[in-house]
């Protein structure tokens, strides 16, 4: 159970605060929600409560995990893969599973394959989301502004890629 004010991941949108708990009627019947606004990208979404463990909302994760996210980031290299589309499915399946470090992965192995060798547009949009997501729950985990985790991102992974090639 979460209360107004907590910091929440909603997996496959992204981290955002619980501001509101309203009850709401929908094709006649009544539910409860979580209302969340969504920092990065300006977003509300409504939740309903008694969905929250199907959808697997969690908490905004802590310094430590951060720590490893970080780490995670700025290890390892593009995915070697050429069939994009197994590749593409393997990310799903991360993005899908709402664990920041498994959204880390997808974002690095997405961004440095963007710089050698291009996306293509399912891949590209997919590099997007992931992005955002990731960038959200750094964002509220840091309370660093969204700009400055844009920029961390970068730094992150494409120093390690020069240093290492």
């Amino acid at each position: 159970m979460f209360n107004i004010g907590d910091k929440v991941v909603y997996p496959m949108h992204g981290a955002g605060i619980i501001e509101a708990i309203e009850e709401k009627e929908i094709l006649g019947e009544s539910q409860k929600y979580y209302v969340m606004r969504i920092p990065v990208g300006d977003m509300k979404v409504m939740i309903p409560m008694s969905k929250v463990d199907s959808i697997g909302l969690r908490e905004v994760v802590d310094q430590q995990t951060i720590s490893e996210v970080i780490q995670r980031l700025s290890n390892g290299t593009a995915d070697a893969s050429n069939n994009w589309n197994r590749r593409y499915r393997a990310n799903l399946d991360k993005m899908k599973s709402g664990d920041i470090r498994d959204i880390a992965d997808v974002v690095r192995c997405l961004m440095l394959r963007d710089k050698e060798k291009g996306l293509s547009t399912g891949e590209r949009k997919m590099l997007d989301n992931a992005r955002q997501i990731l960038i959200s729950e750094l964002v509220l985990a840091k309370e660093m502004e969204e700009s400055k985790a844009f920029g961390l991102l970068d730094e992150i992974i494409f120093s390690e890629s020069k240093a290492s090639g």
